[in-house]
Parts: C-alpha cells; sequence; structure tokens
C-alpha cells in the first residue's frame, strides 16, 4: 500500500520545527531526483574517503609480516570483496534514496530489525570515528609537541561542527580537501623514499613476524566493511548505477592500490607500522592542517552514518524523531572521549570483531533485495512517487538467526577470509531459506509513528556541477 502523501510536504510541515541545528539531511525519507548530485561532486566525495594516515598505517603493518607479493595479493582480495558489497548494497541505496538504516526495513530485518542494525552499526561508526581522531592526535603529538588528548579533541571539535550541517558542507569540503592530501602525501612519499631503490624494497623480505593472508585480508576488508555496508548513505544522493561503480572501484583503487601498497614499502623501509611521521615529517606546518583536514573528510562520513543510525534508533525505539544536527553534536562528543582516552590500544581487537560481526549485514541486504526479494514490492510501488510505503514488516525473526550463524562462522571457523566466510554464509542462508519460504516477515508496522513534525531538512540543496 503506497503513501499518497506530496513528498515535499513533509518537508513543508518539518520547515515549522524551530530551533533545530543544523541539516536533518533527509534521515527518514527518500532523496529527492533533484536533489542528487553530479558526478564529479561526487566522485570526490568516495576519493576522499581513500586517503587517510590509517591507511597508510595499515599498509605498512601489513607490509611488516607480508612481502610486497603477498601484501599485493591481500589488498586485491580485500578490494574485491569490498567492491562487490559497495556496488550491490550501494546500488539498492541509489535506486531507493534511502541510508541503510531505513533501507533494511524492507531489506531483510523489517522495522523493529533495522532498530538493532542501526545502533550496531552506529556504534561501530562512533568506535572508527574514535580510531581515525586518536591516529591524528598520536601523529601531531609526536611531530609537532602538546599531549595527544588535545589534538584528538581539536579535531573531534572540528569534525563535528562539520557533520552538523550536513552533506551539503561536507561536498564542499571534499573538493578542497582531497586535492590538497594526495598531492601533500606525494610530496612526502617520494622525498622519503627517494634515497632508496624501489626495486630492492618490493623484492625485500618481511621485516617482522609473517602475517598470515587470511589474517591480512580480514584486517584490510574488515577494515572498511563498515563503510561498505553503509555506502547508501552516499550513494543515495548519486543518480546513476554507472556512477555508484566508477566511484567506487576508482576509490578501490586509489586507497588499497596507491595508499596502501605505498604504505608496504614504507613499512619495508622502516620496518615498523609506524610511519606517519615520515608522511608527516617533510609537510610543515601546512602538512598537518592538511592531514587534520583529511582526518575530517574520512571521519565526517562515520559521523554522518552514525547520526543516521541513530535517528532511526530511536523513532522505532522510541517513537520520536530527533533532529540529525542534534544527535550529531551527541555523538561527535562521544567519539571525541574516545579517541582522548586511547581507543587505539584496541585497534587490532576492533578491526577483527568488526570484519566478521558487520559482513552479514551486507549479505541479508543483498539477498533480500536482489535475489528474494519478498519484502521490496512495497518500495518498487512508491519509488516513481519518492514517498515510502505507508508500512513496514514488524518482525523478521529468521534474519537475526542468519545474522548470528554467520557471525559464528565468520568469528570461529580457522579457514579461509572471516569476513567474506560471515558475508556469504549469511547471503547463502539467506536465499536458500527465503526462496524455500521459510524466512517471514510477522507483523505489520504503520511508517509514522509519531504525529511530530519530522526535523527540518534544510541544507540540502544540490552541490557541485551536474
Amino acid at each position: 500500500m503506497a503513501m499518497h502523501k506530496n513528498p515535499a510536504g513533509g518537508a513543508a510541515a518539518a520547515e515549522a520545527a524551530t530551533g533545530a541545528v543544523g541539516s536533518d539531511d533527509y534521515a527518514l525519507s527518500r532523496v529527492p531526483r533533484d536533489k542528487r548530485l553530479g558526478f564529479w561532486t561526487m566522485l570526490l566525495q568516495w576519493l576522499a574517503q581513500s586517503g587517510s594516515i590509517s591507511q597508510f598505517t595499515l599498509g605498512a603493518t601489513i607490509g611488516v609480516g607480508m612481502t610486497f607479493g603477498d601484501a599485493f595479493l591481500a589488498f586485491t582480495l580485500g578490494a574485491v570483496i569490498l567492491e562487490v558489497v559497495i556496488f550491490a548494497i550501494g546500488l539498492a541505496g541509489m535506486r531507493e534514496g534511502l541510508a541503510t538504516p531505513l533501507l533494511t526495513r524492507w531489506a531483510g530485518f523489517g522495522r523493529n530489525g533495522s532498530a538493532l542494525v542501526s545502533l550496531v552499526i552506529s556504534v561501530s561508526l562512533v568506535g572508527w570515528f574514535g580510531v581515525q581522531n586518536t591516529i591524528f592526535g598520536d601523529s601531531v603529538s609526536a611531530l609537532v609537541g602538546g599531549p595527544s588528548w588535545l589534538w584528538c579533541t581539536a579535531a573531534g571539535v572540528a569534525i563535528t561542527v562539520l557533520v552538523i550541517f550536513g552533506f551539503k558542507y561536507m561536498a564542499v569540503f571534499a573538493k578542497i580537501v582531497t586535492p590538497l592530501f594526495f598531492a601533500m602525501v606525494a610530496w612526502s612519499v617520494t622525498d622519503a623514499l627517494s634515497d632508496h631503490s624501489f626495486s630492492e624494497l618490493i623484492h625485500s623480505p618481511a621485516p617482522g613476524e609473517t602475517i598470515p593472508l587470511a589474517v591480512a585480508a580480514t584486517a584490510i576488508a574488515g577494515g572498511f566493511m563498515t563503510g561498505a555496508i553503509v555506502s547508501p548513505e552516499m550513494t543515495r544522493y548519486n543518480r546513476k548505477g554507472s556512477h555508484v561503480f566508477l566511484q567506487s572501484a576508482s576509490s578501490m583503487i586509489l586507497s588499497e592500490y596507491i595508499v596502501g601498497l605505498t604504505g608496504v614499502l614504507l613499512g619495508h623501509l622502516v620496518g615498523s607500522g609506524q610511519v606517519s611521521q615520515i608522511v608527516l615529517s617533510t609537510s610543515g606546518v601546512f602538512g598537518v592542517l592538511v592531514v587534520l583536514m583529511s582526518t575530517a573528510k574520512i571521519n565526517d562520513w562515520n559521523l554522518y552514518g552514525s547520526s543516521l543510525g541513530v535517528v532511526n534508533f530511536f523513532q522505532v525505539v522510541f517513537g520520536k524523531r530527533v533532529h540529525r544536527g542534534a544527535v550529531t553534536i551527541v555523538l561527535g562528543i562521544a567519539g571525541t572521549l574516545l579517541s582522548a582516552v586511547g581507543i587505539m590500544t584496541h585497534f587490532t581487537d576492533f578491526l577483527s570483531v568488526l570484519g566478521v560481526a558487520i559482513p552479514p549485514v551486507g549479505g541479508i541486504i543483498v539477498a533480500e533485495y536482489w535475489v528474494v526479494r519478498r519484502m521490496r514490492a512495497p518500495l518498487d510501488a512508491t519509488r516513481d512517487a519518492e514517498t515510502l510505503p505507508a508500512t513496514s514488516p514488524t518482525w523478521v525473526p529468521m534474519s537475526l538467526v542468519i545474522w548470528a550463524a554467520a557471525f559464528c562462522v565468520g568469528k570461529f571457523y580457522d579457514g579461509g577470509i572471516p569476513a567474506l566466510n560471515s558475508l556469504l554464509t549469511a547471503f547463502v542462508l539467506y536465499c536458500v531459506l527465503g526462496l524455500a519460504g521459510w524466512i517471514r516477515p510477522y507483523g505489520t508496522t504503520a511508517l509514522d509513528d509519531t504525529d511530530e513534525p519530522t526535523p527540518a531538512a534544510t541544507g540540502t540543496a544540490t552541490v557541485g556541477a551536474p
């Protein structure tokens, strides 16, 4: 049953809400077609996710325990896994104009299950926010002095302020930061490697204890798997499916094969994963500022995705439509505190758990949306009108069972790549059980849980060239 609302009606009513901070950015609705962004604007958003000090650190850490050839294979496996997941989920987000938390109501989990997915993803993204902040704080503290927590706080506050105002300003920021970051890094890395033979570094043995291929591939794929699952947060602003593929593939090539493998060479050079000082040391104050901005460009998406998840969680669990800008402030404070108290001490454990806990969500979304399609019909019926279905399934218990089973496979089965094992287990189980008719929604819930107006969706004007 389709809703027959004017798609602009919610926004019009929302503008009556006063005192809201920042932009709500269609947190609980479809992104209208006339608000989608052009290819180059979105490409810069994707490329901005490719460059960060943490990716160099990951590459160097892998390089300490692997030869260049083995590291190349690990990054290839990780990149292929990520690109398949990103395109399959991101294309669904583009078609529907929906972020992941809202999409899961009709893509495998139902209304109540979507709240659980939102909570898990939001907590994970806030954790990544803390990880990125900690890397920046430690790096700048070692280079210019001052306590790490102070730099973490400065970065956290700056990023929070940016994300409060939403996608429009994040897109503008990407246009500024992305070229500056890669130009600065190219200069620094070229300077660091200029006195060494590339051939010798490529063919040199691993300087540290050997890292198994499965462990390395899991760290690579698992480290960005949450980003892959929440790719609809970005792709809902795309206009075409081909754009989703070209932009995400470009991001993978830059992130894994250029940034990641450069980190491997730096790891071979210094025999350690602590290579951030190399990237920063030749850049001076300007370099520090660029790295600060690039950290913000990675972390703005962590905070942005987390805020969308929390908005969905609150509507489902408490029946309240909280404003995304206000949620961003709370989450930004939490993430900043996590970075200041040293969440990076748990970096490896965090990646390992993330690598097997999040992929099953993506497997279920892809299986339901593209293969089983027991719950997709309402989305198909309302897509052209750019409204949401009037109702959604309340529970899909079997999806939660599949999620738990797939996590256990990824966590406790020793063979293969855990991130891929858990994702494929969820995908296969859902397809088999769904096509056999064993996956059934229980209950129906009306879309509108409250009569309160939707928060104002300000600051959502198109940015960039068409």
